[in-house]
């Protein structure tokens, strides 16, 4: 039986128009990254630095799955949407945890992406939710009953493709992109008809002969070249673009088979959102030898930066360098590494990196800084107009020692030509271990925009894996590895409250108010919790 409070809520469809404007409604959260700039900031208030203590948790939803929980859930008007792995939706009251309905969808069993069998989020537009699934599916789920309305194949599973990332929709179009990098795959983003989810364009990351960048290829490297889509993008309506941070090229540790910058890969590509078609791109790390995806938030901001207020783009990459970038034109503004890096001079005045010789994998193996994870991965990060800084998760000091071989491309099996070690060759001097604490940590950290300078950190005996969450009130949330979550005031990094939760925290947290109270949650382990302040 629905509750009658379900069909309440949702009486009031979820337009497009409503999307467009999620920040005029900051009691929702409407969207992977809060609202389309991507900036997982939130304008509620009434948690703030001075009642930060009184922090509690009000409610916990238990997954039934023991796979990796990624997911950052929506708030529609008091229920919440989440998905538990690998691919159930889970209807939820905001205010409680009450369980409305919950769709289970039967993947195919052979589904076996690269890195467990993870989602981490839904879209939604009027009365249907949307949701990618591991055998390359995307659905569509009615929010009152969780019955299924549609599913379309978006590719065939069974090479490699997949789908992690939360859709983004724009306008009556559903966005999604491919995984599968690890298999060989020739990546591309494509948009589906909401109401009917027939194919409205397709992108591939990877050009074709004839096609512009096809000439970064060597022979038909490009057919297997992986270029993958596996964090959900962000979408401008003032120039109608949407853009999308695109993965490693394959092999991932063998660029030998490759030459060529390799195009799309390691890009960022702003696409129109009516047609797909490409308006400007921009490559952190050309010829990739160290899979360092960059699969990063694109995060949209209006700010003045050299004096003059700029429509920019803000993206610390897995590379280790932080960038600012003109989101109308793809133009370079300014860039900056952030965490230990040794396989670059720095970056020219196109913002291309000055590759320092002979740092790419080899078959004894090379150590290079930062290590596999990057200074940086996909991770939501924030920004607050507020404070006008920058958050994020960071992993510095850390190295991998990078190998390469030859790997034969087989369809559907694993194509890497190499791999990352943690422990260097006992010819060497020193035993360096990626995990060893003394050499590296993780932290949260605060960038200034404008200079890359950092404002403060605030370091970790672990590493973490969590997205960030700023608010007006000046409030920053972020986890860590070892299940710890913690509130900062976002101007100077004081820790003002923490709670150990238990499990891994690999998601973003989130923010939403029900009935004039804010609650936050998390995803931590097999659990999402919920925090709000005392009664």
């Amino acid at each position: 039986m629905i509750s009658l409070f379900l069909l309440l809520a949702l009486e009031a469809q979820v337009t497009s128009d409503r999307i467009l404007n999620a920040g005029k409604e900051p009691h929702n959260w409407l969207t992977y990254s809060g609202t389309y700039m991507s900036q997982r900031h939130s304008l509620l208030r009434r948690i703030a630095p001075a009642n930060a203590r009184e922090l509690e948790l009000k409610w916990v939803f238990q997954s039934s799955s023991l796979d990796k929980f990624e997911a950052t859930p929506l708030v529609v008007d008091g229920v919440m949407y989440v998905t538990q792995p690998p691919n159930d939706i889970v209807a939820l009251d905001a205010l409680t945890g009450r369980v409305f309905w919950t769709f289970e969808y039967n993947y195919a069993a052979k589904a076996d992406p690269c890195c467990g069998k993870v989602n981490r989020g839904v879209a939604i537009l009027g009365d249907t939710l949307f949701m990618g699934t591991i055998d390359a599916h995307l659905v569509a789920v009615d929010a009152k009953t969780g019955k299924l309305k549609w599913k379309v194949a978006v590719a065939d599973y069974s090479q490699g493709y997949a789908l992690a990332h939360a859709p983004l929709v724009v306008k009556d179009k559903v966005i999604v992109g491919t995984a599968g990098g690890e298999f060989g795959i020739r990546g591309f983003l494509a948009a589906y008809d909401a109401k009917t989810g027939k194919e409205a364009w397709r992108f591939y990351t990877i050009p074709a002969p004839g096609e512009p960048g096809s000439e970064t290829w060597k022979g038909d490297a490009w057919k297997r070249g992986g270029a993958s889509v596996w964090v959900t993008g962000s979408y401008d309506p003032e120039t109608n673009l949407t853009f999308w941070g695109i993965g490693n090229p394959g092999p991932d540790w063998n660029p030998d088979v490759r030459e060529g910058d390799n195009l799309y890969s390691d890009c960022v590509v702003a696409l129109d959102a009516d047609t797909g078609k490409l308006k400007w791109h921009f490559q952190f790390t050309p010829h990739d030898e160290w899979d360092w995806d960059a699969v990063q938030v694109p995060v949209l901001a209006d700010i003045r930066f050299r004096g003059e207020l700029k429509k920019v783009m803000l993206w610390a990459n897995r590379n280790a360098f932080f960038y600012v970038l003109d989101r109308v034109t793809g133009k370079f503004l300014f860039g900056k590494a952030f965490a230990k890096q040794t396989w670059a001079k720095g970056l020219d005045d196109s913002g291309r990196p000055i590759k320092i010789p002979d740092m790419g994998p080899s078959a004894e193996g090379r150590l290079v800084y930062p290590g596999v994870q990057g200074g940086t991965n996909w991770y939501s990060p924030s920004f607050s107009p507020a404070t006008g800084l920058f958050y994020l998760s960071v992993w510095d000091n850390y190295a991998s020692v990078y190998h390469k071989f030859d790997t034969p491309y087989e369809p559907g099996k694993r194509y890497l030509g190499g791999s990352p070690k943690s422990i260097v060759s006992p010819t060497r001097r020193e035993q360096i271990r990626l995990w060893d604490e003394e050499a590296g940590y993780g932290a949260i950290r605060a960038l200034d925009p404008e200079t890359g300078e950092m404002k403060w950190q605030f370091k970790m005996s672990d590493v973490s894996d969590s997205g960030v969450l700023s608010t007006a009130s000046d409030m920053l949330f972020a986890g860590n590895r070892e299940g710890w979550f913690y509130a900062f005031h976002a101007r100077d990094g004081k820790l003002l409250w923490k709670q150990y939760l238990g499990g891994q925290i690999i998601a973003g947290p989130m923010t939403y108010e029900v009935a004039g109270k804010q609650y936050v949650s998390i995803a931590s382990g097999h659990g999402l919790f919920t925090f709000g302040l005392r009664d």
